[in-house]
């Protein structure tokens, strides 16, 4: 049987997972195999290639809403995902106002993301954009090239990454400007 990465990108954490692993009760062994991911760096690494590559679905894939209060966490899935709903298209519409902003100029199409180990807090982890690189550029240095206006100092861009149910997923995107 042959094994793939976690991830779209050949730069995510490229683990491995075992059928066993998929078959197990957790609420994300649900998610297509190309999916999950086993680090808060390799579901960020996912989700910046899916948005970079114009892929809105599959940027959902590897989002989730934590949970609270008496609400389960809640991960994107397929039928989410590639779904008509009001809730599906503004998520694939903010996803899409992303990807001119995170591609680089004289992009390929084909990013390499590479992302920083970053510490992990009780399932949770924080991922500045100074931590990602694209093409060999930190995503806020692709974020300012690609503004207008905005100068060094002035943007502070965090992806939050948290685990649910022995995956990784994005669950947080902290966009500051000013």
């Amino acid at each position: 049987m042959e094994k793939k990465p976690t991830a779209s990108s050949p730069t995510a954490d490229g683990a491995k997972e075992t059928q066993k692993e998929r078959a197990s009760d957790d609420p994300a062994a649900s998610q297509p195999s190309g999916t999950r991911q086993t680090t808060a760096e390799g579901a960020v690494a996912a989700w910046v290639t899916a948005v970079i590559e114009n892929r809105p679905k599959q940027a959902c894939l590897v989002m989730a809403e934590p949970a609270t209060g008496s609400s389960p966490a809640r991960v994107g899935t397929p039928s989410l995902c590639n779904g008509n709903t009001p809730e599906a298209r503004k998520m694939r519409d903010g996803i899409g106002r992303f990807h001119a902003s995170f591609t680089p100029k004289r992009s390929t199409g084909d990013p390499k993301v590479e992302v920083a180990r970053v510490p992990v807090t009780g399932g949770r982890a924080v991922v500045p954009a100074e931590k990602v690189t694209v093409d060999g550029q930190t995503l806020d240095k692709v974020i300012l090239s690609n503004s207008t206006g905005l100068k060094s100092g002035q943007l502070d861009v965090k992806m939050e990454s948290t685990k649910i149910g022995g995956a990784w997923y994005v669950t947080n995107l902290d966009f500051n400007v000013g």
